[in-house]
């Protein structure tokens, strides 16, 4: 095995990976030699998404190409049964096999409404959310699991927000819908365990910590350059973390050979580092859900951040 691309001759997919988390994982994945499809509805040719905005899919593709990676940004809704089977039957024609889905589709937050109830949240805005989040993801794993499935198999992960442990109590503060989508995905990875036992085909979740997305970034007025200055007015965001940290583990994840012993489990970006041996583009090794786990979510002071890094 290549050390330096022990992905060379996989290939992969990642669905929803025009930007943030995706994005990323596209991008290190095809670093460690994978051939990417990197899949999104954002496009530079066709438009933005009903999100509104600027990155495309295109653009994870040069990124891809950037880095010395080899793969390409395909334009595709992960909601359309047509276009998913299209693309798996695409990947198979080009490339005859599939070792690794990436299931990063959302972007319903956008449709959330934090501080609101069930019966006073809008009824279609939180049934969208439920299709992005979820359906999206189901409809993904039912057409690529046959290929995932021939040859020697491969890897199927998970992209959620939370631990299983987190995200098995009610999650206060993000509205029913959001909770549900992502108590929905962690049934997704133990139903998916389950009907793969005896498959050469794992299962398994990967969650970010407080993630420096490009809309993160923008919210807060800065840059990944600048993320620090962010801390003055929230000493919380601390304990942020970029895109690539998550990515950079998920590509270890997906090199390594005994990756069944991680079925049905959600890793977080934390765990992977500790036990690849990476950290994030600064060095650190952030550690978001295990300071959640210590001094609860709502926490933004800052205290003892660094013992955290």
């Amino acid at each position: 095995m290549n050390q330096d691309q022990p992905l060379a001759g996989r290939v992969a997919l990642v669905a929803g990976a025009t930007r943030g988390a995706g994005r990323a994982i596209a991008v290190e994945l095809a670093r460690a030699g994978a051939y990417v499809y990197a899949t999104g509805r954002s496009s530079r040719v066709h438009g933005p998404s009903e999100i509104g905005r600027p990155e495309t899919i295109e653009e994870t593709g040069d990124l891809i190409r950037a880095a010395g990676g080899s793969g390409e940004g395909a334009r595709v809704d992960h909601l359309e049964p047509d276009q998913v089977a299209a693309l798996v039957q695409r990947v198979e024609q080009e490339r005859g096999r599939l070792d690794v889905l990436v299931n990063d589709a959302f972007g319903g937050d956008r449709y959330a409404q934090w501080d609101k109830p069930l019966w006073e949240h809008d009824l279609a805005g939180g049934l969208r959310m439920l299709r992005m989040g979820l359906d999206t993801h189901v409809i993904t794993c039912r057409f690529a699991l046959p290929l995932l499935l021939r040859d020697d198999g491969g890897v199927l992960i998970e992209m959620t927000d939370g631990t299983s442990e987190f995200n098995a109590n009610y999650r206060a503060g993000v509205g029913f819908y959001y909770d549900f989508v992502k108590a929905g995905v962690d049934r997704i990875i133990r139903n998916l365990t389950a009907e793969l036992a005896g498959h050469p085909v794992t299962a398994l979740g990967v969650t970010p910590g407080w993630l420096r997305s490009e809309a993160m970034l923008e919210g807060f007025g800065v840059t990944e350059q600048t993320w620090r200055d962010a801390c003055r007015e929230t000493p919380g965001f601390a304990i942020s973390e970029s895109p690539s940290y998550v990515a950079r583990g998920l590509a270890a994840l997906a090199a390594d050979p005994g990756t069944t012993r991680f079925a049905g489990r959600v890793l977080t970006a934390r765990q992977l580092a500790d036990e690849y041996g990476v950290t994030d583009v600064d060095g650190s090794r952030p550690d978001c859900w295990g300071y959640i786990a210590k001094y609860g979510i709502e926490e933004q002071s800052g205290r003892d951040v660094e013992a955290f890094r």
